[in-house]
């Protein structure tokens, strides 16, 4: 993709994917974010070892795709309903994804929201995963890029806040570190606003380092943050407060929806 920047360079926040037409997000570079907990799990996952992560809307796609793997080349992992689904090896809890159960495996992966949001975005020209575990190096692959779509998985229909804090974190980045004067719609604004006014300036503003446990804090107030704590998943808000824990970003192929590390 060229960094052409002379095209009327537009950086867009959408809350939901629904607030997104594929129109929309054709030809740009996408970042579909699900911090509680697809996105997350990606990060963990490529970290430990997996050698690819293959999206999947549904159970039966998931179990279909398995059957072209040994099984001892495949891992399935998901949930529905923040449960882990029946028959599956994994669930969607990201220190689950450790090097003794997926390093050297193709990890196939279904969940409610994060990789419903991915298919939604395929006609992008480029797509990204994106959580607080790996921001600076999703935004370190974007700079330059002239026609940015951030694309919020929600939860169960709605918007949550830990995907727009992670927006509006995204989006101050891209302005602060690109030198880009984009065009935002009124999501990118208020997402960014969101992000600065969360926490003291120094630390919002990536002047003072921001403390896993102050995002966690921050974290659980959320709707994703609250419903996996019902289920007794409190260690999962607690893994994804990890800010800049992994260094590289997962990329998406946007016809086959693989992820690897980019």
């Amino acid at each position: 993709m060229d960094d052409n920047t002379d095209m009327n360079p537009t950086l867009n926040v959408y809350g939901l994917p629904r607030y997104a037409t594929p129109k929309e997000l054709a030809d740009t570079s996408a970042v579909v974010i699900d911090v509680l907990r697809a996105a997350t799990v990606a990060a963990y996952a490529l970290d430990a070892g997996a050698t690819q992560i293959l999206p999947c809307r549904e159970i039966e796609d998931a179990l279909t795709l398995a059957e072209r793997f040994s099984p001892e080349e495949v891992v399935l992992g998901g949930e529905r309903e923040g449960v882990a689904i029946d028959g599956f090896q994994l669930g969607n809890s990201p220190e689950e994804y450790s090097p003794d159960r997926v390093a050297g495996k193709t990890v196939i992966l279904t969940t409610t929201n994060g990789t419903r949001a991915l298919d939604h975005a395929r006609q992008a020209a480029e797509l990204y995963m994106a959580s607080f575990v790996d921001a600076s190096a999703v935004v370190s692959r974007l700079i330059g890029r002239p026609q940015i779509a951030i694309v919020c998985a929600g939860t169960d229909g709605n918007i949550s806040d830990d995907d727009v804090l992670l927006a509006g974190l995204l989006v101050d980045q891209l302005l602060r570190r690109s030198g880009i004067v984009y065009q935002q719609n009124a999501q990118a604004i208020t997402a960014r606003e969101s992000w600065l006014s969360a926490f003291a300036l120094p630390r919002s503003l990536g002047a003072e380092p921001l403390e896993p446990e102050r995002l966690n804090d921050r974290l659980r107030k959320t709707l994703g943050a609250r419903n996996l704590i019902a289920l007794g998943l409190d260690d999962d808000v607690v893994a994804a407060s990890q800010l800049d824990r992994f260094a590289f970003a997962p990329k998406a192929d946007p016809q086959t929806l693989r992820i690897v590390a980019g």
